[in-house]
């Protein structure tokens, strides 16, 4: 047995980094699933791709700059940036070998057995090729500009992810001057991938060309009298890591417009050329960037291959995407004459993508035309571009209700669309707040006051997931309507903190980050060491997308020791290892990876058999404890705290989308074949509430 004196040894966690990446396995393992859908497994793999993008974006990015300022600084894993560069390039290279082998040899052949062609430049057919001629004159070469290398043209700026060619050539140009290189280019208005015309060059419905194929195939056009001798793409991904000093400057919203350009030019951290590329050539380029060849990736394929995705919603293959459904509305939602008046009688209980979030936008409307409604309260991290959410608070606004937004522009990769919200909340007549300055506003909540019977009435929508009807389709998250007056008031202390700043003692309700929820979540571990090792009823259920901060990863190792029984289902990163004797082997970690993205966080704790459930907007991470603002609410409802239980169970009998944590840190499949026995809590969920066309 260890003491607890050693739950901080560094192999008892497992190293976020290395952690997302191996997510990034898992998802790319549906790509190669057959028991989903083609279409589908193509939108998987482009998944699996546009994550890895993020990941050297952002996580990527940030070692770098800790390691070239000589920083030593390690996790509780205990390894450094420069250990844990040199690991994430060997696993990274790895995970972009298997991309292409899925595209190349699994998911290509299959589309063309299905009709669906990426058709290659040695396959073109004579009318395709004029065709595809007379397409690049027109509507490709117009908008490119070749650029020269010479000392009178430098290497040029590239655009963060762009399409470019370095081209070999050889010759005078028009001034009589030899040039050997030159950088083409592609702008992003083109699309990536074309559809060949059926009538106009004698192709199948569903035959596609890559733009890189047509650019490689007619490079020479753009070089009148000299010789193209190769072309090779080419792909920089750089440092997207938005810089503002928040206590420096006076307005946050204009720094970050100022900072939005910038990230288009941020230093570079991953190089992407062609196989075939010279080795010259691909050295240039990285010493262009900045570069070392543990930062070259050569493929196998189109550099771009996340821009397959588009094929998903060019071809009309029902038969090979996942079937649609009709979300479901509880009937009490249906019924009622009003949301308000469903929601005063008792708590109501949302479960997207598998029930609509119709009724929380209907909630916002009725809210705005209800001449009884005083005010609106609301945060808004990610709501997309034109917003229904947004629209509802606009139209609230101009109605002359007061409308409070605490709109987070720091958002990552939302911030331009969240910036445009704000400017449209502002011409309406809304209150603006952007947060608090070091910690973002995470949580999801709304209030509305409503004047009954002289007095004001609140009621609240609290979620895990974003105010985003988009998204709502395609993540899990729970939605929770209230008009608990204790909640009420919590939730509006909450949104007085965070306009106001000032200091209240307590919630009643809420636990609240970054003042409360930490050591919230650390006593209700402690509560169940002590029900276990008093013989009482002892168990943790959590569900969420990472786990990661130590305190609560040691505590539960405290409470696995205890013999208290801990079922995680941790969607993405996970530190803690499970099933390691003496420490963690009565911890399971599984990871849920289907349809639908798993967002949703939920709490339970057994509590001696009166078991307590929360639902948050909050992972267990140290962001979310400590730099955010988050919200974490109680179900109290009995009948909506046994369907969320009944739900995490259908979730830990899953064997048909779940992937087991080992400690030594590996996944592994949960397979079950026998049909009688098949579980996937994704489609009994789907079968229970909605409406499968």
């Amino acid at each position: 047995m260890l003491d607890d004196t050693d739950l901080r040894r560094p192999e008892n966690f497992i190293n976020r980094e290395l952690s997302t990446l191996n997510f990034q396995r898992r998802v790319l393992a549906q790509a190669r699933d057959h028991r989903v859908p083609l279409l589908e497994r193509v939108r998987f793999l482009c998944i699996s791709c546009t994550n890895l993008d993020e990941f050297f974006e952002v996580r990527v990015a940030g070692l770098r700059q800790m390691y070239e300022a000589g920083s030593v600084q390690t996790g509780p894993d205990n390894l450094t940036p420069g250990e844990l560069l040199t690991r994430i390039s060997e696993q990274a290279h790895a995970i972009v070998a298997d991309q292409y082998r899925v595209f190349n040899d699994e998911l290509t052949p299959e589309l063309d057995a299905k009709g669906i062609r990426f058709v290659r430049r040695t396959d073109w057919t004579a009318p395709q090729r004029a065709w595809l001629e007379n397409y690049a004159m027109e509507e490709v070469f117009p908008v490119l500009s070749p650029l020269a290398l010479d000392p009178a043209h430098p290497f040029p700026r590239i655009i963060n992810k762009s399409l470019n060619f370095i081209v070999e050539l050889k010759g005078k140009d028009a001034f009589g001057r030899h040039c050997k290189h030159a950088v083409v280019q592609a702008p992003r208005a083109l699309p990536r991938l074309i559809r060949l015309p059926q009538n106009e060059c004698e192709s199948g419905p569903n035959d596609f060309v890559f733009l890189s194929s047509v650019m490689h195939e007619f490079m020479d056009a753009l070089f009148p009298g000299m010789k193209v001798m190769g072309s090779h793409q080419f792909r920089a991904t750089r440092n997207s890591n938005l810089y503002v000093d928040e206590e420096e400057v006076d307005d946050l919203l204009r720094a970050l417009e100022g900072e939005l350009a910038a990230r288009r030019y941020g230093d570079a951290v991953r190089l992407e050329v062609t196989a075939e590329c010279p080795d010259e050539l691909a050295t240039y380029l990285l010493n262009e960037f900045g570069l070392g060849e543990e930062d070259l990736y050569r493929v196998d394929g189109p550099v771009n291959i996340n821009r397959v995705q588009a094929v998903f919603d060019l071809v009309e293959a029902y038969d090979l995407k996942y079937p649609p459904f009709v979300p479901g509305v509880p009937a009490n939602l249906v019924t009622s004459v009003s949301k308000f008046s469903a929601i005063k009688h008792r708590d109501l209980l949302l479960n997207h993508p598998f029930e609509s979030f119709v009724p929380v936008v209907e909630f916002l409307r009725e809210a705005a035309n209800d001449p009884e409604v005083v005010a609106i309260k609301q945060t808004l991290y990610r709501t997309g571009s034109g917003s229904v959410v947004v629209d509802a608070l606009v139209e609230a606004a101009r109605a002359g209700k007061e409308v409070t937004a605490v709109i987070e522009l720091r958002a990552r990769f939302d911030e331009a669309d969240n910036i445009e919200l704000a400017n449209r909340l502002t011409e309406a007549g809304a209150h603006l707040v952007y947060g608090v300055v070091g910690f973002k506003t995470h949580t999801k909540m709304c209030l509305v006051l409503r004047r009954e019977g002289g007095k004001l009435k609140p009621y609240c929508h609290l979620g895990t997931g974003n105010y985003h009807a988009s998204t709502a389709k395609i993540y899990t998250d729970y939605s929770l309507f209230t008009a608990d007056p204790e909640i009420g008031e919590d939730v509006n202390r909450l949104f007085l903190q965070l306009t106001g700043l000032g200091k209240f003692k307590g919630m009643h309700r809420l636990l609240q980050s970054p003042f409360m929820l930490h050591d919230a979540i650390i006593e209700k571990i402690e509560r169940e060491i002590s029900n276990a090792e008093a013989g009482r009823k002892a168990r943790i259920v959590a569900k969420m997308n990472a786990l990661i901060e130590a305190q609560v990863i040691e505590a539960l190792y405290r409470a696995s020791r205890a013999g208290v029984k801990v079922d995680l289902i941790v969607r993405g990163v996970c530190a803690l290892r499970p099933g390691i004797p003496g420490l963690s082997e009565n911890i399971s970690v599984r990871s849920i990876v289907g349809r639908f993205l798993e967002h949703s966080r939920v709490y339970y704790f057994e509590n001696a058999g009166e078991y307590e459930l929360y639902c948050s907007s909050a992972d267990w991470m140290d962001r979310n404890f400590f730099g955010r603002v988050e919200a974490c609410f109680p179900v109290s409802r009995k009948k909506l705290r046994e369907r969320i239980r009944e739900t995490l169970e259908l979730y830990l009998a899953d064997n048909q989308q779940a992937w087991l944590l080992q400690p030594s840190g590996d996944y592994v499949r949960v397979t079950e074949d026998e049909p009688a026995k098949r579980c996937s809590a994704q489609d009994t969920l789907l079968a229970r509430y909605a409406t499968v066309m």
